[in-house]
């Protein structure tokens, strides 16, 4: 803003000195006349030797009337020029060196970087926009390029991430910002081909309430009858007397194949049940082993199997949507339901512990069913993790948690976490094409709303959706701002109505417009703003700093292609 008020002075002052100087060049003959005859006065004289004193005043007003002509054309013509912006400043755009944790995040109307500091980040960045306007390409990447940068040499600073990705090529891009911060050592990808092997189910510390929770919670982002708590609910005991069972059985190990069979086959429950009892006849179980052995005996044979075909089916079948993607499978099964000893990712302590990065690598449009389980599997471990860690807190590490689509992995849990995880010192970064596809997955506005609140930074990409407009509208505020309206009235004399022709005639009428300018309280960006005036690589930013929301501004992003604008980041006080 300084510079371009520094910018129209100068233009105004060379503007003027050349105009006046052009002027004077014109003019000077007359102003130094020594002799000036006006013939056409009734009796022609000399105004230079008779009125000398009214020469000089005409010639004074004369200047007077050129400066202030000049101004108010200056002012009607000039004032909105727009000079051309130089590119960022290149010694604001620097390898990051501050310990302290920042983030580039685009450059302001004024050509001046914008930041998110350390504090800000904490409290987590939502992005949102249309496909193609580059909310991806100009956020999601460069943001996370800086975050596997920041201090990727220090051992002890350097950040744990989980990075959920939909579509692949989110991957791919990762890969290149490890390779170039020397960074490929810390990947952990979860695929189907890769050489880690991970079982969501190998939790042997986690209570078995905790972990059919789990699983509950996967459940209702596919299944047709999450809005009914019953088959939830119920859904849920099931899993979790399976999972307490087959620990009896399985040396405490379980996991969805063990548990499928277990349900969808009662001679495989009859077989199980055989080994426990020999078991409990040797007197290796403790008295825990056998309480639970036998609270799990009468759940399976008094209700469980006693229950009537309908609801046995609808239960089986609710279950089954989790559990036959495991068995049905090869490569799901050698993957996420190997033999314990095959396990190499037992979950997030080591990554947090050593700043690594997982990233699940599953196109979901592939393996869409198996892909939200394992990521909502893998998103539920790390947050666990993540906020265990506020018991010990020499062991906290900055981490991120980074999901582009997210509507299709967000979950009702994910608020909890998004408003606790600040003193964790986790930062989460999701991206989605609108409110409503969040709306949407979770079938509920309330919980919808709940998760945007706790995202308190939001970039808002160009956007058609209702609900994502009306919600950020209410968020930015109302001003007063002036209207206009023209009214068009019609005067007539003796008017008359034809019977014949069934229309109204008169004579002498007129026509008058009038002009009425008005204040209303209106919102500050309106409905065009969002979907018709940022265009591509550009959002309306609401920013806090930690202590405070920033003024809302639209931001030029920087798509990660453009390699002398990228931001490798900097930490610029203001």
């Amino acid at each position: 803003m300084l510079k371009n008020i520094l910018y129209k002075i100068s233009f105004f002052i060379i503007s003027f000195s050349i105009a006046l100087i052009l002027i004077f060049i014109l003019f000077n003959p007359i102003f130094n006349a020594e002799n000036l005859i006006f013939p056409y006065a009734i009796h022609p004289f000399d105004i230079v030797s008779v009125y000398p004193d009214i020469w000089i005043l005409l010639k004074n007003l004369y200047l007077i009337s050129f400066s202030i002509s000049y101004l108010i054309l200056y002012s009607k013509f000039f004032s909105n020029i727009k000079f051309p912006k130089n590119k960022i400043n290149k010694k604001l755009i620097q390898d990051i060196s501050s310990k302290e944790l920042s983030l580039l995040v685009g450059v302001s109307e004024e050509n001046l970087p914008v930041f998110i500091n350390e504090k800000g980040l904490y409290q987590n960045i939502l992005i949102t926009g249309i496909i193609g306007s580059g909310k991806t390409s100009s956020a999601m990447y460069p943001f996370t390029k800086q975050l596997i940068k920041y201090n990727s040499n220090n051992f002890n600073e350097k950040l744990a991430l989980l990075v959920l990705d939909v579509k692949g090529n989110y991957f791919n891009q990762l890969i290149e910002y490890a390779n170039e911060f020397g960074r490929l050592d810390d990947i952990i990808s979860i695929d189907l081909t890769s050489r880690f092997k991970y079982n969501p189910l190998d939790k042997p510390t986690l209570k078995p309430i905790v972990l059919a929770n789990r699983l509950k919670t996967v459940l209702t982002l596919f299944s047709p009858n999450n809005s009914e708590s019953y088959w939830l609910d119920k859904a849920e005991q099931v899993l979790s007397e399976s999972i307490k069972f087959c620990r009896l059985y399985n040396d405490g190990y379980v996991s969805f194949s063990e548990i499928h069979k277990l349900l969808m086959f009662p001679e495989y429950y009859s077989e199980k049940l055989n080994i426990t009892k020999n078991i409990f006849r040797s007197g290796k179980y403790s008295d825990t082993d056998v309480y639970n052995l036998l609270t799990c005996i009468d759940f399976f044979e008094k209700e469980f199997f006693s229950l009537d075909t309908r609801t046995l089916s609808i239960l089986k079948s609710e279950i089954s949507r989790i559990t036959n993607i495991f068995v049905s499978d090869y490569n799901v099964s050698k993957t996420f339901c190997p033999p314990k000893s095959e396990i190499n990712f037992n979950g997030f302590k080591e990554v947090l512990d050593k700043g690594k990065i997982v990233v699940l690598n599953m196109n979901i449009s592939e393996y869409k069913n198996l892909s939200k389980i394992i990521a909502t599997y893998l998103k539920l471990d790390f947050q666990s993790e993540v906020m265990s860690r506020l018991n010990t807190p020499s062991k906290i590490r900055k981490s991120a948690f980074i999901s582009d689509e997210f509507h299709e992995y967000v979950t009702t849990t994910d608020s909890d976490f998004f408003a606790q995880c600040r003193e964790a010192k986790c930062i989460n970064i999701v991206a989605t094409q609108s409110y409503s596809s969040i709306k949407n997955a979770l079938k509920d506005e309330s919980s919808t709303k709940v998760i945007l609140q706790n995202l308190i930074n939001k970039f808002w990409f160009r956007t058609d959706d209702t609900f994502t407009i009306e919600e950020a509208q209410k968020q930015l505020g109302k001003e007063d701002k002036e209207k206009f309206s023209t009214t068009i009235s019609e005067n007539a004399k003796e008017t008359k109505f034809n019977l014949i022709t069934n229309t109204l005639h008169s004579r002498d009428s007129n026509i008058s417009e009038s002009y009425n300018k008005y204040t209303q309280n209106d919102y500050i960006y309106d409905t065009n703003f969002f979907s018709q005036s940022l265009e591509n690589f550009k959002s309306l930013a609401f920013i806090s700093n930690g202590m405070k929301i920033l003024k809302p501004q639209k931001l030029q992003m920087i798509p990660y292609y453009d390699k002398e604008n990228f931001m490798k980041g900097q930490k610029n006080e203001k």
